[in-house]
Protein backbone atom coordinates (compact mmCIF):
# COMPACT_ATOMS: atom_id res chain seq x y z
CA UNK A 1 0.00 0.00 0.00
CA UNK A 2 1.22 3.41 -0.79
CA UNK A 3 -0.24 6.06 1.59
CA UNK A 4 -3.34 5.71 4.06
CA UNK A 5 -1.06 5.36 7.44
CA UNK A 6 -1.79 7.31 10.52
CA UNK A 7 -4.77 9.68 10.28
CA UNK A 8 -6.18 8.41 6.79
CA UNK A 9 -9.48 7.30 6.34
CA UNK A 10 -9.22 5.87 2.45
CA UNK A 11 -6.63 3.52 3.45
CA UNK A 12 -8.46 1.64 6.35
CA UNK A 13 -11.44 1.33 3.95
CA UNK A 14 -9.42 -0.55 1.11
CA UNK A 15 -7.39 -2.80 3.51
CA UNK A 16 -10.60 -3.77 4.64
CA UNK A 17 -11.68 -4.69 1.19
CA UNK A 18 -8.79 -6.19 -0.11
CA UNK A 19 -9.26 -8.99 2.64
CA UNK A 20 -13.02 -9.53 2.76
CA UNK A 21 -12.79 -12.46 0.39
CA UNK A 22 -9.52 -14.00 1.95
CA UNK A 23 -7.44 -13.70 -1.44
CA UNK A 24 -5.01 -10.97 -0.30
CA UNK A 25 -2.70 -10.35 2.83
CA UNK A 26 -1.44 -6.58 2.92
CA UNK A 27 3.02 -7.66 3.13
CA UNK A 28 4.37 -4.15 2.42
CA UNK A 29 3.81 -0.40 2.19
CA UNK A 30 4.92 3.24 2.35
CA UNK A 31 2.56 4.87 4.30
CA UNK A 32 3.14 8.50 4.42
CA UNK A 33 5.58 10.60 2.78
CA UNK A 34 7.07 11.23 6.23
CA UNK A 35 9.19 8.21 6.95
CA UNK A 36 8.80 7.73 10.56
CA UNK A 37 5.04 8.01 10.28
CA UNK A 38 5.45 5.39 7.71
CA UNK A 39 7.28 3.02 10.03
CA UNK A 40 4.98 4.01 12.59
CA UNK A 41 2.25 3.02 10.53
CA UNK A 42 3.51 -0.80 9.62
CA UNK A 43 3.98 -1.28 13.19
CA UNK A 44 0.39 -0.56 12.92
CA UNK A 45 -0.42 -3.25 10.98
CA UNK A 46 1.78 -5.50 12.69
CA UNK A 47 4.14 -5.75 9.55
CA UNK A 48 7.87 -6.54 9.01
CA UNK A 49 10.01 -3.41 9.55
CA UNK A 50 12.09 -4.49 6.50
CA UNK A 51 9.07 -4.32 4.21
CA UNK A 52 8.18 -1.03 5.59
CA UNK A 53 9.55 1.71 3.51
CA UNK A 54 9.96 5.48 3.94
CA UNK A 55 9.24 6.19 0.06
CA UNK A 56 7.25 4.73 -2.47
CA UNK A 57 10.74 4.96 -4.88
CA UNK A 58 12.23 2.83 -1.91
CA UNK A 59 9.26 0.35 -2.12
CA UNK A 60 9.34 -0.27 -5.77
CA UNK A 61 13.32 -0.90 -5.95
CA UNK A 62 13.32 -2.94 -2.88
CA UNK A 63 10.37 -5.31 -3.65
CA UNK A 64 11.24 -5.72 -7.44
CA UNK A 65 14.39 -7.62 -6.44
CA UNK A 66 12.33 -9.62 -4.08
CA UNK A 67 12.35 -13.65 -5.32
CA UNK A 68 8.89 -14.60 -7.76
CA UNK A 69 6.97 -16.31 -5.01
CA UNK A 70 7.79 -13.78 -2.28
CA UNK A 71 7.35 -10.10 -4.64
CA UNK A 72 4.19 -8.25 -4.40
CA UNK A 73 1.11 -8.97 -7.01
CA UNK A 74 -0.05 -5.63 -6.83
CA UNK A 75 0.31 -2.44 -5.06
CA UNK A 76 -2.66 0.03 -3.89
CA UNK A 77 -2.55 3.55 -4.39
CA UNK A 78 -4.67 5.68 -1.45
CA UNK A 79 -2.83 8.94 -1.56
CA UNK A 80 -4.39 12.36 -2.66
CA UNK A 81 -4.61 13.05 -5.87
CA UNK A 82 -1.13 14.84 -7.07
CA UNK A 83 0.78 11.53 -6.35
CA UNK A 84 -1.27 9.18 -7.72
CA UNK A 85 0.31 9.47 -11.33
CA UNK A 86 4.14 9.10 -10.26
CA UNK A 87 3.92 5.75 -7.95
CA UNK A 88 1.40 4.25 -10.73
CA UNK A 89 3.89 4.92 -13.54
CA UNK A 90 6.56 3.77 -11.42
CA UNK A 91 5.34 0.40 -10.03
CA UNK A 92 3.17 -0.76 -13.43
CA UNK A 93 6.39 0.22 -15.27
CA UNK A 94 8.38 -2.04 -12.32
CA UNK A 95 6.37 -5.35 -13.20
CA UNK A 96 3.27 -4.89 -10.38
CA UNK A 97 -0.29 -4.29 -11.24
CA UNK A 98 -2.02 -1.56 -9.60
CA UNK A 99 -5.75 -0.87 -7.58
CA UNK A 100 -6.06 2.92 -7.43
CA UNK A 101 -8.29 5.31 -5.72
CA UNK A 102 -10.11 7.51 -7.89
CA UNK A 103 -9.58 9.90 -9.01
CA UNK A 104 -7.07 8.10 -11.71
CA UNK A 105 -4.69 10.91 -11.63
CA UNK A 106 -4.13 14.70 -11.20
CA UNK A 107 -5.28 16.08 -14.65
CA UNK A 108 -5.88 14.64 -18.06
CA UNK A 109 -2.70 15.11 -19.72
CA UNK A 110 -1.46 12.24 -16.87
CA UNK A 111 -4.40 10.30 -16.96
CA UNK A 112 -3.89 10.06 -21.01
CA UNK A 113 0.20 9.39 -20.42
CA UNK A 114 -1.16 6.44 -17.56
CA UNK A 115 -2.95 5.24 -19.85
CA UNK A 116 -0.20 4.47 -22.25
CA UNK A 117 2.04 2.76 -19.68
CA UNK A 118 -1.13 0.14 -18.53
CA UNK A 119 -1.55 -0.87 -22.39
CA UNK A 120 2.50 -0.96 -23.04
CA UNK A 121 3.08 -2.36 -19.95
CA UNK A 122 0.00 -4.69 -20.36
CA UNK A 123 -0.44 -4.65 -16.39
CA UNK A 124 -3.46 -4.59 -14.39
CA UNK A 125 -4.60 -1.23 -13.43
CA UNK A 126 -7.99 -0.76 -11.68
CA UNK A 127 -10.04 2.34 -10.23
CA UNK A 128 -12.07 1.97 -6.56
CA UNK A 129 -15.08 3.90 -8.11
CA UNK A 130 -16.50 2.19 -5.41
CA UNK A 131 -20.31 3.01 -5.72
CA UNK A 132 -20.40 0.73 -9.22
CA UNK A 133 -19.94 -2.29 -7.17
CA UNK A 134 -23.13 -1.97 -5.13
CA UNK A 135 -25.60 -5.13 -6.06
CA UNK A 136 -28.82 -2.33 -6.97
CA UNK A 137 -26.71 -0.83 -9.13
CA UNK A 138 -25.63 -3.95 -11.24
CA UNK A 139 -29.61 -4.84 -10.91
CA UNK A 140 -30.43 -0.90 -12.14
CA UNK A 141 -27.46 -1.39 -15.04
CA UNK A 142 -28.84 -4.42 -16.26
CA UNK A 143 -32.38 -2.74 -16.23
CA UNK A 144 -31.20 -0.16 -18.81
CA UNK A 145 -29.26 -2.19 -20.89
CA UNK A 146 -32.22 -4.88 -21.69
CA UNK A 147 -33.90 -2.27 -23.02
CA UNK A 148 -36.70 -2.27 -20.06
CA UNK A 149 -36.89 1.43 -19.65
CA UNK A 150 -37.65 1.86 -23.36
CA UNK A 151 -35.52 4.49 -24.81
CA UNK A 152 -33.32 7.13 -22.07
CA UNK A 153 -34.64 10.50 -22.00
CA UNK A 154 -32.95 11.75 -19.33
CA UNK A 155 -30.41 10.67 -16.25
CA UNK A 156 -30.10 12.99 -12.78
CA UNK A 157 -27.48 12.30 -10.84
CA UNK A 158 -26.86 14.22 -7.78
CA UNK A 159 -24.34 14.31 -4.61
CA UNK A 160 -24.61 16.47 -1.95
CA UNK A 161 -22.35 16.53 1.34
CA UNK A 162 -22.22 18.89 3.88
CA UNK A 163 -19.14 18.78 5.60
CA UNK A 164 -17.16 21.38 3.99
CA UNK A 165 -20.11 24.16 4.77
CA UNK A 166 -17.44 25.88 7.13
CA UNK A 167 -13.90 26.27 6.52
CA UNK A 168 -12.74 23.45 7.62
CA UNK A 169 -9.43 23.31 6.03
CA UNK A 170 -8.25 25.82 8.82
CA UNK A 171 -9.19 23.56 11.70
CA UNK A 172 -6.06 21.23 10.97
CA UNK A 173 -8.70 18.55 9.28
CA UNK A 174 -6.38 16.49 7.36
CA UNK A 175 -9.30 15.21 5.16
CA UNK A 176 -10.32 18.63 4.25
CA UNK A 177 -7.05 20.42 4.08
CA UNK A 178 -5.42 18.39 1.02
CA UNK A 179 -8.95 18.37 -0.76
CA UNK A 180 -9.68 21.58 -0.66
CA UNK A 181 -5.92 22.21 -1.53
CA UNK A 182 -5.73 22.81 -5.66
CA UNK A 183 -1.50 21.76 -5.26
CA UNK A 184 -2.63 18.48 -3.80
CA UNK A 185 -6.57 18.04 -5.31
CA UNK A 186 -6.56 19.24 -8.52
CA UNK A 187 -8.19 21.63 -10.41
CA UNK A 188 -11.29 21.15 -9.11
CA UNK A 189 -12.53 20.64 -5.57
CA UNK A 190 -16.04 19.35 -4.84
CA UNK A 191 -16.52 18.45 -8.56
CA UNK A 192 -12.95 16.17 -8.44
CA UNK A 193 -13.77 14.64 -5.29
CA UNK A 194 -17.65 13.78 -5.44
CA UNK A 195 -18.56 14.62 -8.62
CA UNK A 196 -16.38 12.22 -10.56
CA UNK A 197 -18.50 9.49 -8.38
CA UNK A 198 -21.89 11.06 -9.80
CA UNK A 199 -20.76 11.40 -13.76
CA UNK A 200 -19.14 7.57 -13.55
CA UNK A 201 -22.34 6.30 -11.59
CA UNK A 202 -24.70 7.76 -14.48
CA UNK A 203 -22.37 6.41 -16.91
CA UNK A 204 -21.99 2.65 -15.29
CA UNK A 205 -26.10 2.39 -15.37
CA UNK A 206 -26.90 4.17 -18.65
CA UNK A 207 -23.43 3.55 -21.19
CA UNK A 208 -24.48 6.75 -22.32
CA UNK A 209 -21.28 9.37 -22.51
CA UNK A 210 -21.13 12.57 -22.64
CA UNK A 211 -21.66 14.97 -25.89
CA UNK A 212 -21.27 18.61 -24.29
CA UNK A 213 -21.98 20.21 -20.83
CA UNK A 214 -22.91 23.65 -19.03
CA UNK A 215 -21.60 23.53 -16.07
CA UNK A 216 -21.25 26.59 -13.15
CA UNK A 217 -18.96 26.21 -10.46
CA UNK A 218 -18.89 28.44 -7.06
CA UNK A 219 -16.85 28.44 -3.66
CA UNK A 220 -19.43 29.35 -1.45
CA UNK A 221 -16.96 29.18 1.56
CA UNK A 222 -14.82 32.60 1.32
CA UNK A 223 -11.00 31.56 1.90
CA UNK A 224 -11.62 28.50 0.07
CA UNK A 225 -9.43 27.67 -3.06
CA UNK A 226 -11.34 25.54 -4.83
CA UNK A 227 -15.11 24.71 -5.90
CA UNK A 228 -17.41 23.58 -3.30
CA UNK A 229 -20.60 23.53 -5.04
CA UNK A 230 -21.35 22.50 -8.70
CA UNK A 231 -24.32 22.54 -11.00
CA UNK A 232 -23.92 21.10 -14.47
CA UNK A 233 -26.28 20.59 -17.54
CA UNK A 234 -25.67 17.69 -19.83
CA UNK A 235 -25.99 16.62 -23.06
CA UNK A 236 -25.31 12.93 -23.78
CA UNK A 237 -24.47 11.15 -26.95
CA UNK A 238 -27.74 9.82 -28.82
CA UNK A 239 -29.85 12.62 -27.57
CA UNK A 240 -30.52 11.64 -24.27
CA UNK A 241 -30.66 15.11 -21.63
CA UNK A 242 -28.81 15.01 -17.72
CA UNK A 243 -28.26 17.19 -14.47
CA UNK A 244 -25.28 16.46 -12.19
CA UNK A 245 -25.34 18.12 -9.10
CA UNK A 246 -22.21 17.79 -6.53
CA UNK A 247 -22.08 19.87 -3.44
CA UNK A 248 -20.24 19.79 -0.15
CA UNK A 249 -21.84 22.59 1.75
CA UNK A 250 -25.39 21.12 1.24
CA UNK A 251 -26.04 21.43 5.46
CA UNK A 252 -27.78 18.49 6.85
CA UNK A 253 -26.20 16.00 4.23
CA UNK A 254 -24.13 13.17 4.68
CA UNK A 255 -23.49 10.74 1.67
CA UNK A 256 -26.51 11.25 -0.62
CA UNK A 257 -25.57 10.17 -3.87
CA UNK A 258 -28.28 9.63 -6.00
CA UNK A 259 -29.25 8.76 -9.62
CA UNK A 260 -32.36 9.04 -11.43
CA UNK A 261 -32.93 7.53 -14.71
CA UNK A 262 -35.86 8.08 -17.07
CA UNK A 263 -36.85 6.20 -20.37
CA UNK A 264 -39.91 5.75 -22.29
CA UNK A 265 -41.61 2.99 -20.66
CA UNK A 266 -40.10 2.84 -16.90
CA UNK A 267 -37.69 5.04 -14.73
CA UNK A 268 -35.53 3.94 -11.69
CA UNK A 269 -33.68 5.44 -9.08
CA UNK A 270 -31.04 4.40 -6.39
CA UNK A 271 -30.01 5.96 -3.19
CA UNK A 272 -26.37 5.44 -1.66
CA UNK A 273 -27.95 5.70 1.58
CA UNK A 274 -30.15 3.60 0.92
CA UNK A 275 -28.67 0.88 -1.33
CA UNK A 276 -30.41 -2.45 -0.86
CA UNK A 277 -33.18 -0.86 -2.28
CA UNK A 278 -33.52 0.25 -6.52
CA UNK A 279 -36.91 1.86 -6.93
CA UNK A 280 -38.89 1.14 -10.42
CA UNK A 281 -41.74 3.58 -11.20
CA UNK A 282 -44.04 3.62 -14.23
CA UNK A 283 -46.30 5.18 -16.13
CA UNK A 284 -49.53 3.37 -15.15
CA UNK A 285 -49.38 1.27 -12.06
CA UNK A 286 -47.56 1.86 -8.53
CA UNK A 287 -43.70 2.19 -8.38
CA UNK A 288 -42.05 -0.98 -7.12
CA UNK A 289 -39.25 -1.51 -4.97
CA UNK A 290 -36.86 -4.05 -5.69
CA UNK A 291 -34.34 -5.58 -2.40
CA UNK A 292 -31.21 -7.09 -2.95
CA UNK A 293 -31.19 -10.81 -2.15
CA UNK A 294 -34.24 -11.86 -3.19
CA UNK A 295 -35.00 -14.20 -6.03
CA UNK A 296 -36.15 -11.51 -8.57
CA UNK A 297 -33.31 -10.25 -8.89
CA UNK A 298 -31.11 -10.61 -12.43
CA UNK A 299 -27.71 -12.88 -12.67
CA UNK A 300 -25.49 -10.00 -12.21
CA UNK A 301 -27.11 -8.55 -9.13
CA UNK A 302 -27.33 -12.17 -7.69
CA UNK A 303 -23.60 -12.54 -8.21
CA UNK A 304 -22.40 -9.47 -5.96
CA UNK A 305 -24.72 -10.53 -3.42
CA UNK A 306 -23.07 -11.61 -0.35
CA UNK A 307 -25.47 -12.03 2.12
CA UNK A 308 -29.21 -13.01 2.21
CA UNK A 309 -32.14 -11.03 2.28
CA UNK A 310 -32.56 -8.53 5.33
CA UNK A 311 -28.89 -8.39 6.22
CA UNK A 312 -27.71 -4.95 5.01
CA UNK A 313 -24.95 -4.78 2.35
CA UNK A 314 -23.60 -1.29 1.98
CA UNK A 315 -20.59 0.79 1.57
CA UNK A 316 -17.31 -1.38 2.13
CA UNK A 317 -19.35 -4.47 0.61
CA UNK A 318 -19.11 -2.30 -2.76
CA UNK A 319 -15.69 -1.69 -2.43
CA UNK A 320 -14.95 -5.56 -1.80
CA UNK A 321 -17.19 -6.13 -5.03
CA UNK A 322 -14.76 -4.03 -6.88
CA UNK A 323 -11.76 -5.79 -5.50
CA UNK A 324 -13.05 -9.14 -5.93
CA UNK A 325 -13.26 -8.27 -9.92
CA UNK A 326 -10.09 -6.78 -10.12
CA UNK A 327 -8.21 -9.92 -8.30
CA UNK A 328 -9.50 -12.19 -10.86
CA UNK A 329 -7.72 -10.25 -13.58
CA UNK A 330 -4.72 -9.85 -11.46
CA UNK A 331 -4.21 -13.77 -10.74
CA UNK A 332 -4.89 -14.12 -13.83
CA UNK A 333 -2.01 -11.80 -15.00
CA UNK A 334 0.52 -13.15 -12.38
CA UNK A 335 -0.43 -17.12 -13.36
CA UNK A 336 0.43 -16.10 -17.16
CA UNK A 337 -3.48 -16.48 -18.48
CA UNK A 338 -5.52 -14.57 -19.85
CA UNK A 339 -7.86 -13.00 -17.52
CA UNK A 340 -11.90 -14.11 -17.55
CA UNK A 341 -14.55 -12.25 -19.91
CA UNK A 342 -16.53 -10.04 -19.02
CA UNK A 343 -14.84 -8.64 -15.36
CA UNK A 344 -16.89 -5.74 -13.92
CA UNK A 345 -14.45 -3.27 -12.29
CA UNK A 346 -13.20 0.11 -13.75
CA UNK A 347 -10.12 0.48 -15.33
CA UNK A 348 -7.75 3.33 -17.04
CA UNK A 349 -10.17 3.97 -19.47
CA UNK A 350 -12.34 5.22 -16.28
CA UNK A 351 -10.04 7.30 -15.32
CA UNK A 352 -9.46 8.82 -18.78
CA UNK A 353 -13.23 9.70 -18.74
CA UNK A 354 -13.31 11.10 -15.33
CA UNK A 355 -10.50 13.02 -15.83
CA UNK A 356 -12.02 14.62 -18.81
CA UNK A 357 -15.00 15.33 -17.47
CA UNK A 358 -13.38 17.22 -14.58
CA UNK A 359 -11.40 19.28 -17.14
CA UNK A 360 -14.34 19.64 -19.03
CA UNK A 361 -16.50 21.13 -15.94
CA UNK A 362 -13.84 23.48 -15.22
CA UNK A 363 -13.47 24.93 -18.58
CA UNK A 364 -16.97 25.68 -19.12
CA UNK A 365 -17.35 27.24 -15.91
CA UNK A 366 -14.26 29.83 -16.39
CA UNK A 367 -16.01 30.66 -19.41
CA UNK A 368 -19.05 31.56 -17.68
CA UNK A 369 -20.86 28.12 -17.95
CA UNK A 370 -21.01 28.24 -21.79
CA UNK A 371 -21.31 25.05 -23.24
CA UNK A 372 -18.52 23.04 -24.12
CA UNK A 373 -17.99 20.01 -26.29
CA UNK A 374 -16.48 16.63 -24.63
CA UNK A 375 -12.73 15.89 -25.41
CA UNK A 376 -12.45 12.57 -27.70
CA UNK A 377 -11.67 9.31 -25.62
CA UNK A 378 -10.66 6.44 -27.13
CA UNK A 379 -10.71 3.30 -24.95
CA UNK A 380 -7.96 0.48 -24.40
CA UNK A 381 -8.24 -2.41 -27.49
CA UNK A 382 -9.77 -5.44 -25.55
CA UNK A 383 -6.93 -8.01 -25.58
Amino acid sequence: MIGGGRGAFIGAVHRIAAAMDGQAVLVAGAFSSDPARSKASGADLFLDPARVYGSFVAMAKAESRMPEDERLDFVVIVTPNYQHFPPAKLFLESGFNVICDKPATFNLAEARKLRTVVQRTKKIFALTHNYTGNTMVKQARDLVRSGFLGELRKVVAEYPQGWLSTLLEKTGQKQAGWRTDPKRSGAAGCIGDIGTHAENLSRYITGLHIDSLCADLTTFVKGRKLDDDGNILVRFKGGAKGIIHASQISVGDENALNIRVYGTKASLEWHQEQPNELIVKFPDQPRQIWRRGNGYVGVNAARFTRVPAGHPEGYLEAFGNIYREAFHAITAEVHGRKPPKNLDYPTIDDGVEGMAFIETVVKSSKLGAKWVKFPKILATPKS
